[in-house]
Order: structure tokens, then sequence, then C-alpha cells
């Protein structure tokens, strides 16, 4: 996994020269922005998932995120971009609906006239927010642990093959001369 992010992931020169991210200057030479351990990719990954769920300026809060965690900040910037102008409409009125329910209001139709007029927005928007904030919060923790146990399994599994492989070393090497081939 580790290799696949590094391979597939700009490098933090790419990102410093894009001037996208300009307004935090000299706060992205910070290394622990680029480094893909553990801790670093599971809190990215949080970030970026918390940040999906807001209605503007989810690139520059997850950047901004990430750069107060100190977590790696391609990855928190990347994963906003799950919700993109296709999975917007969908996502969004299923965290409407949560926030209705949650509020025991009775949540209006996926109406594409109803939700087109902006005089509708304001009856919204506290159920949208509210709908926002708990899936948010809900997706960066179980986002936060899934990457935390797949980590740990990974970096299990490979410390158990390598035990394998050390044994099997040992068992070939400590088999009596005659048995041996040359």
């Amino acid at each position: 996994m580790k290799r696949w992010l590094k391979r597939n992931l700009p490098a933090a020169g790419t990102i410093r020269a894009s001037g996208r991210f300009g307004v935090f200057g000299k706060l992205l030479h910070d290394p622990n922005l680029w480094h893909l351990n553990r801790h670093s990719v599971a809190g990215a990954t949080a970030v970026g998932f918390f940040a999906m769920f807001l209605p503007f300026g989810q690139s520059l809060i997850a950047a901004a995120a990430a750069i107060v965690l100190r977590v790696n900040l391609p990855i928190s910037v990347a994963l906003v971009w799950v919700t993109n102008p296709v999975t917007i409409p969908p996502v969004y009125y299923f965290n409407y609906r949560i926030g209705c329910w949650m509020l025991g209001i009775e949540p209006g139709e996926f109406a594409l006239q109803y939700w087109l007029d902006w005089h509708h927005w304001i009856a919204v928007i506290w159920p949208l927010m509210l709908g926002n904030l708990v899936c948010g919060t809900l997706c960066s923790v179980l986002a936060y642990l899934a990457v935390q146990a797949i980590w740990r399994w990974r970096l299990m599994r490979r410390i158990r093959e390598r035990r394998e492989r050390y044994r099997a070393a040992l068992s070939r090497d400590n088999r009596p001369s005659s048995n041996r081939q040359t």
C-alpha cells in the first residue's frame, strides 16, 4: 500500500509549486505533511473524509486541517474529491434526510425544481448542515479506524511471512550435512 501511495501521490515540490495552496506558504515545508506512515495516512484519511462533507472550501479546509494536525497533505486533499458534481446531489440529499430525522422535521422530496429554487435553501440549511457534520464525523472516524486496522493487518502479515522465511532458512541450514545436496 505504501509503495502504491508513493507512486501515485504528487511530490511535495509539485504541490508547493502549483500555487493552489500558496496561502499556506512556508507551512508546506513541514516534512510531516509528506510522510507515509500509519498515523499520517490514517489521520489524512479522517481529515479528507470529514472535509468532503462540507459544502464549501473543502480542499482548503482539508489542507489547513492536515497542516494543523500534521498528517499527509496530498491524501487529505485528494479524498475531498470523492464528492464531486456527480456524487454531491445524492450525498447531500442523504445528509439532509439524516438531519431532518435528527431534528424531527419532515424532509422535502428530491425534486429538482424544489432544490433549484433558492427560497427553499433556508428551510433545508440546518438539517443539511447537521446531517453533513454527523455523516462527516462518522465517516472520518470509521475511515481512520479502517486505515489503522488495514495497515496493522498488512504489517502483521509481512512480519509473519518474514518469520516463516527465517524459519525455513534455519531449518535448511540445520539439516545434517549428509542429506544436503551439493
